[in-house]
């Protein structure tokens, strides 16, 4: 069997030091924010090319805030990408604002800014690109559509740690990045986590306040705040992996290389496209087939798990039906979803793994 994801090998490759590092925070206490936390804000800020960033208990909670700090609320409008997880929509929806939806680049997946414009309207707050899949969307004419009509615009960061676009980190374009370190992340905490990262002093305070119930003295609440602290154990367990981001981060796009390599010339898969001026950290490495449900089912038959990132668009979702949108709105996002599989990649994954993905991929596509 090879799995999908493999966190346990993870973990083991660094047990003493993970279990040390708990066994600190269990000594002193400090469940909810607290040193370790601090100790993690201190590396993963640098790391993304900013000044700050404060750690919360997901990452659909610094979406959340990163919104709030910006004044985003009800009345108000923010244009995402049709295709993303359903937390990037959802923290819009949060603040009562209206999500608008755009459709996507059929290469990279990512938004696409040709189609920006046409959605911004009087009510347009703030712009919300994804970086799907590990690959930052292509930002410089984002970020210049938001110059042009006064807009901010915040990062969903969720699967990219380390990515970069034209040498800049992902997080550090935007006013303001937002990362996720759910557990199957590339930085992965053993539980929740999230952080909100800038260059902002005032944005990053206000991140801190709302993290806390609106307060930066006890008692004293400013703001209406939220309980969103990142607890101290995943703050403790990040510290520990920042010092292999990168040696992991480098063994996904090893795989990724050699995945394109044995791919290449296998009639009926297409490969997610990997940008030239980009570095992608391959979160999921993503191939598009037709029959994808059956595809997946025969691999997983075989012993290879696979996932489906996603199969069904946020505006499709039945949970966002009052948006008005409909089937065909948005049909690169719909292809996508209707075609998309992802192969197993984590950095522990090896080149006999590999080739075995592969060669159960082609027999599946034939059938």
């Amino acid at each position: 069997m090879i799995p999908f994801v493999d966190l346990k090998a993870q973990y083991r490759s660094i047990k003493p030091e993970i279990d040390a590092a708990i066994g600190r925070v269990l000594e002193t206490g400090a469940f909810a924010l607290g040193p370790a936390v601090a100790d993690f804000e201190k590396q993963f800020a640098p790391y993304g090319g900013v000044a700050f960033a404060a750690g919360v208990n997901t990452g659909t909670s610094a979406l959340h805030l990163a919104l709030l700090a910006l004044g985003v609320g009800r009345g108000d409008e923010v244009i995402a990408p049709a295709m993303t997880f359903i937390a990037t929509v959802s923290a819009i929806d949060y603040t009562g604002a209206r999500p608008v939806l755009v459709d996507v680049e059929p290469g990279t997946c990512t938004m696409d800014p040709a189609k920006i414009e046409a959605a911004i309207t009087p009510r347009t707050k703030a712009i919300l690109p994804v970086h799907l899949y590990g690959q930052c969307a292509d930002m410089d004419p984002i970020l210049e559509i938001a110059k042009k009509h006064g807009l901010p615009v915040v990062e969903d960061c969720a699967q990219a740690h380390g990515a970069e676009y034209k040498g800049r980190r992902a997080g550090s374009m935007g006013v303001m990045g937002c990362f996720s370190f759910y557990p199957g992340k590339n930085l992965g905490a053993y539980g929740e986590g999230g952080a909100v990262v800038t260059d902002q002093p005032a944005h990053d305070k206000a991140i801190r306040m709302l993290r806390d119930w609106g307060t930066d003295k006890k008692y004293y609440h400013d703001l209406k705040g939220y309980n969103y602290r990142m607890e101290g154990i995943q703050g403790a367990v990040l510290g520990v992996k920042m010092k292999y981001i990168e040696e992991w981060t480098e063994n996904r796009r090893a795989a990724a290389k050699l995945y394109r390599e044995r791919l290449a010339g296998i009639p009926g898969v297409r490969v997610s496209q990997e940008a030239m001026d980009r570095r992608h950290v391959y979160h999921v490495f993503a191939v598009f087939v037709e029959n994808r449900d059956e595809v997946a089912k025969r691999m997983q038959e075989a012993g290879v798990g696979v996932g489906i990132h996603y199969p069904i668009p946020v505006h499709l979702q039945k949970c966002f039906a009052e948006l008005g949108y409909e089937r065909g709105d948005f049909p690169v996002a719909e292809r996508i979803g209707a075609e998309e599989l992802s192969l197993p990649i984590f950095p522990e994954l090896s080149r006999e793994q590999i080739d075995q993905v592969v060669s159960e991929l082609e027999k599946s596509i034939r059938g």
